[in-house]
């Protein structure tokens, strides 16, 4: 599998996320309730698993690979607003975990704000999945040789072996600074 597969096989579990943030979220509006318990897994999932792993992969090896080469001034573009929807992305789960633990702790004035944001993610994914599949990663296969392809497959495997490590290292730091 070249590591653009394993991407796009990444995206499909991003995907089945969505759908079930997408499910759950209209359940909450109909209740005018959140689970917070539930936003806090969604969050968990896409610190772990959409952003530090996959968005760890396309921009901590697939985009600094391509960095090194000579992109189409249209390819290279891209790239960058792929990076900054990335930090969007971030940045707007970081607000939504501010808001989900305030209104845990009885807040009700962030629900509206909660519920926002979780559509804010749940709907950027397909989008941004969208692009990068249909416009990136196939213009991308043509800057490499297969040996610089078996080399970052094996590299996404290695960042892979480390990310719970990482996760939990992370955790542990945090705790420890509170």
């Amino acid at each position: 599998m070249n590591p653009i597969d394993q991407l796009k096989q990444e995206h499909v579990v991003i995907l089945r996320m969505g759908l079930d943030i997408e499910r759950r979220l209209k359940s909450f509006r109909e209740q005018d309730h959140v689970d917070t318990a539930y936003v806090d897994t969604a969050i968990d999932f896409i610190r772990t698993y959409a952003d530090f792993c996959h968005h760890g992969k396309e921009e901590g090896i697939l985009f600094r690979a391509l960095e090194g080469k000579e992109l189409e001034p249209p390819l290279a573009r891209l790239m960058k607003d792929l990076v900054l929807e990335h930090d969007w992305a971030r940045a707007t789960t970081k607000r939504l975990a501010e808001a989900n633990r305030a209104y845990a702790e009885g807040d009700t004035d962030q629900l509206a704000l909660g519920l926002r944001l979780l559509h804010q993610i749940q709907s950027f994914y397909p989008g941004h999945i969208t692009k990068e599949e249909s416009r990136f990663f196939n213009p991308c296969l043509e800057y490499f040789s297969e040996h610089e392809l078996t080399a970052m497959e094996t590299e996404f495997a290695e960042f892979d072996r480390k990310v719970i490590h990482e996760k939990y290292r992370r955790l542990v730091e945090t705790l420890s600074e509170e």
